[in-house]
């Protein structure tokens, strides 16, 4: 799926639901060997909106690594792994920054140059936490939400339990969920669908349209 790049994109309308405003889409990828570029080509539009929020979940260390060697080359984000042997110390550090990147996230503000060669401000750069589902926020022992703006599924949750944990732990009450779909997921995607009431739609090819 072809994804356009962004000049001045206009702030979203949001169409609240009768208990939430979140939305939920899915981006299709034909191939396995196609995901990772298909990715990277959706940082390249979402990963320019200056303080972003995003949080990608992976279902495994391997898919983690991978994702955050990808990201770290990427001059316009500021990337924070999240691991379940990171000192305790560490991983507040990171949640701390995160909270303070979604404090200064303004959906109104346009997206950066599209030239890397012009030189990102530390503070205008968007903000992602990489996490597998041992990582991200437990709360039921007392820790806070993330509140993401955006929430990537890069590896579809096999149950709707661990879809509707990831969205309750990483997600804002306004948040977006872009889930990444290959093959035969689409029968997975359906059922989260259908069982947990949710409508997820096809993503838009300008995602300035759901930012």
């Amino acid at each position: 799926m072809a994804i356009d790049a962004i000049e001045a994109p206009s702030p979203p309308s949001l169409s609240p639901s009768h208990f939430s405003q979140q939305r939920h889409f899915y981006l299709a990828v034909d191939r396995l060997q196609f995901k990772m570029e298909t990715f990277m080509d959706l940082l390249g539009v979402a990963g320019r909106r200056p303080c972003l929020p995003m949080v990608v979940c992976c279902s495994s260390r391997d898919e983690l690594d991978a994702v955050s060697s990808a990201v770290t080359t990427v001059p316009y984000i500021s990337l924070a792994p999240l691991y379940t042997d990171l000192a305790e110390a560490d991983r507040a550090a990171i949640l701390e920054s995160f909270k303070q990147a979604t404090i200064r996230w303004n959906p109104e503000v346009g997206a950066q140059s599209a030239d890397d060669s012009e030189p990102v401000k530390e503070e205008q750069k968007s903000h992602m936490i990489v996490a597998t589902d041992a990582c991200i926020p437990l709360l039921a022992s007392g820790e806070s939400p993330i509140s993401a703006r955006v929430l990537i599924n890069y590896e579809l949750p096999a149950k709707k339990e661990i879809y509707t944990r990831r969205m309750a732990a990483c997600l804002a009450a306004d948040g977006i969920v872009i889930n990444m779909v290959v093959g035969g997921e689409v029968v997975t995607l359906k059922s989260i669908e259908e069982s947990s009431n949710l409508v997820i739609a096809e993503m838009p090819i300008n995602i300035s349209e759901i930012l």
